[in-house]
């Protein structure tokens, strides 16, 4: 690959700061309540849901143009659950990539164009095979 780009942040653990190169990105860090923490900063989850939301809503908007589709109406919101692995004892997660779309891309169209778009988009390709990602059309 040839990088057009390259985001850079540090963060100090879960219970921290997470900071960007540049500044813009610079919030607290702690556990979520329901992971025993005081939820007074933002988690991994949370920016990984924001980030993953943000990459696939980009990505169907090339393939929709691609295929002439209108998006105009449509969001998509990114569930990022984190849980035990039973495999190594360890932590693992999953995602559930919801789909808001107006009426013309309910049923088969929408959910056509989710696959597409998870096919394309690089947030699903660096996850693909490692978690699992749920679409679903709303």
């Amino acid at each position: 690959m040839d990088a057009i780009y390259t985001a850079v942040a540090t963060a100090n653990g879960r219970e921290g700061r997470a900071v960007s190169s540049d500044g813009h990105l610079d919030l607290p860090l702690a556990h979520p309540t329901a992971l025993g923490g005081n939820g007074q900063g933002t988690n991994p989850e949370q920016l990984f849901a924001a980030g993953y939301a943000a990459c696939f809503a980009s990505a169907m908007g090339v393939v929709a143009r691609q295929e002439k589709i209108d998006i105009a109406d449509a969001s998509i919101t990114a569930e990022v659950s984190i849980g035990k692995d039973a495999s190594d004892g360890g932590f693992g997660l999953a995602v559930v990539m919801r789909a808001e779309f107006p009426d013309h891309l309910q049923g088969e169209a929408g959910a056509a164009l989710l696959e597409k778009t998870h096919a394309f988009c690089p947030y699903s390709k660096a996850t693909r095979g490692n978690i699992t990602v749920e679409l679903v059309v709303e």
